[in-house]
């Protein structure tokens, strides 16, 4: 007979042994880690305290009173990541498909709710087949229960998703609710309902990974934000990604040391085509002002006319927002607005201060933009920069045209420090376009039209297509010398570090869904 100690070593050997050496196997030939090794590789050595793990369901049904493993297909406790204190849950397929009901659910809530008690990130590896059929409704509740505590946690504390393997039905929820998703390509895949009920509905032939695999999320739907090339990859990458952050709402981003140094960037000062309608890559604008290798850019294949990502500037951490004129001229859609609103919100729920690079031309236009709502989701990205109460700082390098102007983090709509450079056009639009509606009499009875046209082009290009007007007016705080925009940056948020900004006192607001 065993005594209480050896009893005890036991059951935790057993809930170590998840589903059982030929799943764990199986699991592995798939390309994937077990529950357990995930998050070993995504803590920090040592650091991981198990909580629930002899949980076992109290279901009878179906046969499940003789499937009983200790941990209830999840493994559950908090950690840390550079030190700093996080909480996971991690789903093990291994154990009957890592199926969520009533307990398996409990255990997830109860982290959600130390983390919110304690002001730390939560972060969730989910990899089940969904639902618990045999415990019927109970496993129903288990996701709403999940799914109410994601909304009460959001901008409270950040949430991140990793799929690492099959999340279908009500599952896909709960990551969709969080503020960051990752899925591994391959082996991971969301959808709400799978190839089979769409070719009986719709008749639809489709697999899995095109339905609702990586690449189709990270390109066409942009359900999720970042893309890995397997489990190790994964996790490393949300390493990084919390680095970035603070762990609550309440607190700073964590500052990495910095010694000043030269910060002038020359290779800025010749960046801007001279042809104003040749594109170039905002990347290298913004590789050029950030701190070395402090780049992570989040819906890299997404809505790729605007670009975001977390940096560093002198060691803090930022939230950029940048037009991409090298697609789509960089104008704003759809799918751009929704992109940098969500960001934009993000950075401001989380104390992460905003820089913002612009050079656009306007909206997108076109029937398929209007029909589907261009208006209201424009009024997304007007609403997430009109009411971000952290440091918000806007450097135009050419086109700020028309609304977009407006829209791109203006003085208007309360950022603190607005900068040019020299080749910065800030007009209501481009100089040929308005040339033929301000002069359309006088070119249409000129005798040579195409040379009174261009005539009045650069009539109106000399008196608006520059940001000496904006500049006049305060609404560009100063024109710089391109080479000087990393250093006027650092000093700007310097500057404005202790900001405090209150909105007025309401319930919540009410933004253009």
């Amino acid at each position: 007979m065993m005594d209480k100690n050896q009893l005890l070593e036991s059951k935790q050997q057993d809930a170590l042994k998840g589903g059982g050496e030929k799943r764990i196997e199986a699991q592995h030939k798939k390309g994937k880690l077990t529950a357990r090794e995930r998050v070993d590789l995504l803590l920090d050595k040592g650091s991981f305290e198990e909580i629930g793990m002899l949980v076992t369901h109290r279901s009878t049904n179906f046969g499940l009173d003789k499937e009983k493993f200790l941990g209830d297909g999840v493994v559950t406790g908090y950690g840390t990541i550079d030190g700093r204190l996080v909480y996971v849950f991690s789903q093990d397929f291994t154990v009957m498909g890592g199926s969520l009901a009533e307990a398996h659910a409990q255990k997830i809530c109860r982290i959600m709710d130390l983390a919110m008690k304690n002001g730390a990130p939560v972060i969730g590896l989910n990899d089940s087949g969904g639902a618990r059929i045999q415990e019927g409704v109970v496993s129903l509740g288990g996701y709403a229960d999940i799914f109410y505590r994601n909304v009460q946690s959001s901008g409270v504390v950040p949430q991140i998703s990793a799929i690492m393997g099959p999340c279908a039905g009500g599952a896909v929820y709960s990551p969709a609710l969080t503020d960051f998703v990752l899925m591994v390509e391959n082996t991971s895949y969301m959808f709400v309902t799978g190839p089979n009920v769409v070719k009986t509905v719709t008749h639809e032939e489709v697999t899995s990974e095109e339905l609702g695999g990586a690449s189709t999320h990270s390109t066409k739907s942009g359900v999720t934000h970042f893309t890995a090339a397997n489990d190790a990859a994964c996790l490393k990458m949300i390493r990084q990604l919390v680095s970035y952050m603070p762990q609550n709402c309440e607190e700073d981003a964590p500052a990495k040391d910095y010694n000043p140094g030269n910060e002038s960037r020359p290779k800025l000062d010749t960046i801007i085509p001279a042809n104003a309608n040749t594109p170039y890559d905002m990347h290298d604008v913004i590789r050029e002002v950030i701190d070395d290798n402090s780049w992570m850019e989040v819906h890299k294949d997404f809505a790729e006319n605007i670009i975001v990502g977390f940096a560093r500037l002198a060691g803090r951490s930022i939230g950029v927002v940048a037009n991409q004129p090298s697609y789509l001229a960089g104008v704003l859609d759809i799918r751009s607005s929704n992109k940098a609103a969500r960001f934009v919100r993000f950075c401001d729920a989380f104390n992460i201060p905003l820089l913002v690079f612009e050079d656009v031309p306007g909206f997108l236009p076109g029937t398929d933009q209007e029909w589907n709502g261009i208006i209201s989701n424009g009024a997304k990205l007007l609403y997430a920069f009109s009411e971000a109460t952290v440091p918000r700082v806007t450097v135009i390098t050419r086109k700020a045209y028309g609304g977009a102007y407006d829209v791109m983090n203006s003085k208007h709509i309360g950022a603190d420090m607005n900068y040019a450079w020299p080749t910065a056009e800030i007009a209501v639009m481009g100089a040929k376009g308005a040339a033929e509606i301000i002069f359309k009499k006088e070119i249409s009875e000129a005798a040579d039209k195409e040379g009174k046209w261009k005539e009045k082009e650069a009539e109106y290009a000399d008196l608006f297509a520059n940001p000496y007007s904006a500049a006049e007016r305060g609404y560009i705080d100063e024109v710089i010398i391109p080479s000087q925009t990393r250093e006027k940056l650092i000093r700007a948020f310097a500057m404005l570090q202790n900001k405090a900004e209150k909105a007025p006192r309401k319930k919540h607001a009410n933004m253009p869904l």
